[in-house]
C-alpha cells in the first residue's frame, strides 16, 4: 500500500514525539497497522514492541528441513519429534509456528470436462439407507448414471450392491435411453475394479463381458481426480436433495416406478448447464440419435448358483427355501433368480419356479410338488404292503393274479390278507389261501371264511383285534407268551392266607 508523504511524517511524529503505539495511530489515520510498522521500521526508527525470542527459533531449521522433505507431514508428529530432541513448548503454540512456516500446497487446476453428444456416461452406486422386509433387513442402493452431454439422469433402486443388480441397472437404462454411450466412467468401485497398481488395472470380467456385448469400452476415473466423475456425483447429490427427501413408497417396484417419472419429468425439465435456454430433455433429444444401437438380445443378468438339494424336496436361496420335485432329493441343481422369480434347473429343464421373496426364513411351495410327494408315500407303503403279504404268505402273490382276472379292487384286497395276518398269523393266512385256491374260491371273503372254520374247528374263541402301528418293527416283533405258572403260584398263596384268616376266626 502506497501512502502519501504527508501521511508517512504524520505517523513518524505521532510515534516519535506523541509515542503512541503503531495500533493507536493505524485507528486513528485509518491505514493499516502493518503500513504504520514498515514506516517506523523504514526510517531506523527501533520498534515499538521489542520480540522476545521464541521457543521454537532454536529446533526452526530442523522443522524447516522436515517439511522440505516431507511436506505433507503432520505437525502433530513433528512436535512429537522436536520434543524428543529437547522442545518443551506447548503443543498449540508448536502447530501454529508450524503453520506460518509449512509451504504452501500447490492448488491443482482442472480441466473443464468437455464431451461430446453419445460419447459417454458416468456410472456409481448411491447408499439410501436400510428397510426391513419381513424378518430380514436389507441395504438399499441407488444405481445412477448420467450422461455427460445431456447430463440426463437414470435411477434405478435395488436391495444390495450386487454384481447383478449393477448390471441390471446398466440394462434398464440402456433401454430407457434406446441406446447407449460409447463410454462408461466408473469409480474405482468393486463391480467394475477388482484391483489396481497404478496404471495396472484388474477388471471385473463379468462387466468386462458385458462391455463386449454392448461393445462400449470400460474407462476407470484417474485416482483423485474429481472433475473425471463430477457429474455423476452431483447427479447423486441431485437425487438426495431433489427426490428422495419426504418420498413414501409402499416398496421397491413402487419407488423405482416413482424415479422412473421423476427422471423423465422433473429431472429432464431443469435447465441444461452448457446453454440456460435449452433443458435436459432437449439436449437429450439432440444426444439420442448419437448414441449405439442395442443389440438384439439384452444381456443375460440372472444370479445363478449351484446348489444341493438335501434330504427334504427343497432348495435354499439367500435364506429362503423353495420346493422342488421330490426326485431331486439330495441332488445338485442349478438356481437362477431375476428380481421377480426364482427358477429351479435340471439338465437344462426348469423343474420348479418360484416367486422370489427378499424376506428370510420363508417357504415358498408349488402344490404340485408336495402332492407328488404325498402320492410316492402313499405308493411306498403300498409296496411294503405288497412285500409283507409275499414274505409271510407266498400264495397270497397267485391270489392276487386271480383277483385282477377277476376286476377286485386290489388295494382293498391287500389291507384285508394284511388283517387276517395280524388276525391269524402268516402259517394259518397261508393254508387259507392254498385251500381257496384248490377249491377256486379266489375271493377275499372266502379266505376270511376258511380261516373262521379252522378257529372254529381248533376250538379257539375268537381273537381280540389290537390296533398296531404301521411300522414293521412292531408288526414283526417276536413276542414270548409269559409263564403262565407264576400267577398260579400266587393264586395258590391268597388262597392259604384265606385259610389262615378262617381258622383264626
Amino acid at each position: 500500500m502506497v501512502i502519501r508523504s504527508e501521511v508517512e511524517a504524520e505517523i513518524l511524529r505521532l510515534h516519535h514525539v506523541e509515542k503512541w503505539p503503531p495500533g493507536t495511530i493505524a485507528a486513528q489515520l485509518g491505514v493499516h497497522h502493518d503500513v504504520v510498522r514498515r514506516v517506523i521500521d523504514h526510517e531506523g526508527a527501533p520498534p515499538a514492541r521489542p520480540q522476545r525470542p521464541a521457543r521454537i527459533d532454536t529446533y526452526l531449521p530442523f522443522v524447516l528441513e522436515s517439511l522440505r522433505r516431507y511436506p505433507g507431514l503432520p505437525a502433530s508428529r513433528l512436535y512429537q519429534m522436536c520434543r524428543e530432541r529437547g522442545y518443551r513448548g506447548s503443543g498449540d503454540h508448536f502447530r501454529h509456528m508450524v503453520a506460518r512456516h509449512r509451504p504452501p500446497r500447490r492448488t491443482e487446476a482442472y480441466l473443464r470436462m468437455t464431451a461430446l453428444p453419445g460419447e459417454c456416461a458416468q456410472v456409481d452406486w448411491g447408499h439410501f439407507g436400510r428397510i426391513k422386509i419381513g424378518r430380514a433387513e436389507r441395504p438399499l442402493l441407488a444405481f445412477v448414471i448420467v450422461l455427460a452431454y445431456s447430463r440426463r439422469i437414470f435411477l434405478r433402486f435395488y436391495l444390495g450392491q450386487r454384481l447383478e443388480n449393477f448390471l441390471r441397472g446398466h440394462v434398464a437404462a440402456f433401454e430407457a435411453w434406446c441406446g447407449l454411450p460409447r463410454v462408461l466412467i466408473y469409480d474405482n468401485l468393486k463391480s467394475a475394479v477388482l484391483d489396481r497398481r497404478g496404471d495396472a488395472i484388474l477388471f471385473n470380467p463379468r462387466l468386462v463381458a458385458f462391455a463386449k456385448h454392448y461393445h462400449f469400452e470400460i474407462r476407470p476415473a484417474a485416482v483423485a481426480r474429481g472433475n473425471e466423475k463430477g457429474r455423476v456425483e452431483r447427479a447423486i447429490r441431485y437425487v438426495r436433495t431433489s427426490f428422495w427427501p419426504a418420498r413414501r413408497w409402499r416398496d421397491v417396484e413402487d419407488l423405482n416406478a416413482q424415479a422412473e417419472a421423476w427422471c423423465s419429468g422433473e429431472a429432464s425439465e431443469r435447465p441444461w448447464a452448457d446453454d440456460k435456454s435449452k433443458t435436459v430433455a432437449a439436449a437429450f433429444a439432440d444426444e439420442q440419435p448419437r448414441l449405439l444401437a442395442l443389440p438384439e438380445n439384452a444381456y443375460v443378468t440372472e444370479e445363478t448358483v449351484a446348489t444341493k438339494v438335501g434330504k427334504t424336496p427343497y432348495v435354499r436361496f439367500e435364506g429362503n427355501d423353495y420346493s422342488v420335485p421330490h426326485l431331486w432329493v439330495r441332488q445338485t441343481v442349478e438356481v437362477r433368480a431375476t428380481l421377480a422369480r426364482v427358477r429351479v434347473i435340471v439338465a437344462g429343464d426348469v423343474v420348479a419356479d418360484h416367486r422370489r421373496s427378499f424376506d428370510r426364513g420363508t417357504v415358498a411351495e408349488d402344490p404340485a410338488h408336495i402332492e407328488a410327494l404325498k402320492k410316492s408315500k402313499g405308493e411306498a407303503r403300498k409296496h411294503r404292503a405288497l412285500d409283507r403279504l409275499a414274505q409271510s404268505a407266498p400264495s397270497s402273490q397267485a391270489l392276487f393274479v386271480k383277483l385282477a382276472e377277476n376286476g377286485e379292487n386290489l388295494g382293498r384286497a391287500t389291507q384285508h390278507f394284511l388283517a387276517l395276518l395280524d388276525e391269524f398269523g402268516s402259517m394259518a393266512l397261508e393254508q387259507a389261501l392254498r385251500e381257496a385256491l384248490a377249491k377256486n374260491m379266489p375271493h377275499r371273503h372266502a379266505v376270511r371264511q376258511i380261516l373262521e372254520q379252522q378257529r372254529r374247528a381248533a376250538g379257539r374263541p375268537p381273537a381280540t383285534r389290537v390296533d398296531l402301528p404301521d411300522d414293521e418293527r412292531v408288526r414283526n416283533a417276536a413276542v414270548t407268551p409269559h409263564d403262565m405258572k407264576s400267577y398260579d403260584a400266587l393264586l395258590d398263596a391268597g388262597n392259604g392266607e384265606e385259610d389262615r384268616d378262617a381258622a383264626e376266626s
